[in-house]
């Protein structure tokens, strides 16, 4: 993996947010490759209940203050950067006030979904190709993880399907258990729809459960990692009903050969 440039965009990472089976291989991967000699770079959320201060993020001026627009709302972009100690990994946070301010990642006190979760992963998803634009450092691969991050390769597959940057660039998908209750706002194909991206594309979204999203997010993806171990029976069948390159879960003591070797021989 010497060289090879992956770029890892997340939901959830430690430590920046609690662990969970998302963040914690959101981190392992990354640290795999990277001990590795690739080239790593992650993106997350800059959630409101991520301490700043104590993990030392700093906006990236060069890189802010374009507007993304998201159901014809201009939405300004603010990206900041931290650095996972010891490991000597960038990590880009993707920030909006409207979107990420608030003290919590998907959900309010009460447990409800955020009723704009749709749209947060929307602006993420742009925000992650246009902060990548603009420094130049082009991904042969990028691994995505966790649902508020499904729309990313839904987005380089039709939104920015004509920008020539992204035209080799291979993207995997980790599928896992750890997803949402009911669905997202019923108008989010209206929303993808302004973007120009097809009714046909998105139909599995018609209602936004989570099940139906990562069945989206693997029809627009090259390869599926599954990761959880015992994974929903109905996302499984559709992960090897899908003629996709997938890597079954693989057990934390041997996943670097594996998952390595699974990026050399399937992806690359």
């Amino acid at each position: 993996m010497e060289d090879k440039r992956i770029l890892y965009v997340s939901s959830e990472v430690v430590p920046y947010l609690a662990e969970n089976e998302v963040s914690i291989q959101s981190y392992e991967y990354p640290k795999m490759i990277n001990d590795l000699g690739g080239q790593i770079r992650i993106f997350m959320p800059r959630y409101g209940n991520i301490n700043e201060r104590r993990h030392q993020l700093h906006e990236v001026i060069r890189l802010s203050g374009m507007n993304l627009v998201v159901n014809d709302m201009d939405m300004p972009l603010i990206i900041k950067v931290a650095s996972i100690p010891k490991e000597r990994i960038q990590v880009y946070f993707i920030d909006n006030d409207e979107y990420f301010k608030r003290k919590a990642t998907f959900s309010d006190e009460e447990g409800n979904l955020f009723p704009d979760n749709d749209e947060r992963a929307i602006f993420f998803a742009k925000g992650v190709v246009e902060t990548v634009k603009k420094l130049n450092w082009v991904p042969d691969v990028i691994h995505i993880h966790g649902w508020l991050a499904a729309l990313l390769p839904v987005y380089l597959k039709h939104y920015y399907k004509n920008e020539g940057i992204f035209a080799d660039t291979k993207i995997v998908t980790s599928v896992y258990n750890l997803g949402f209750e009911g669905s997202l706002d019923a108008s989010m194909k209206e929303k993808l729809a302004f973007d120009n991206v097809s009714q046909e594309a998105v139909e599995a979204i018609t209602e936004a459960s989570y099940e139906n999203l990562m069945k989206l997010t693997i029809d627009h993806s090259d390869a599926v990692v599954i990761g959880s171990e015992n994974l929903n029976p109905t996302l499984t069948k559709y992960i090897e009903t899908s003629q996709k390159p997938f890597l079954p879960f693989t057990p934390k003591d041997s996943v670097a050969e594996v998952y390595t070797n699974f990026i050399k021989k399937e992806v690359l």
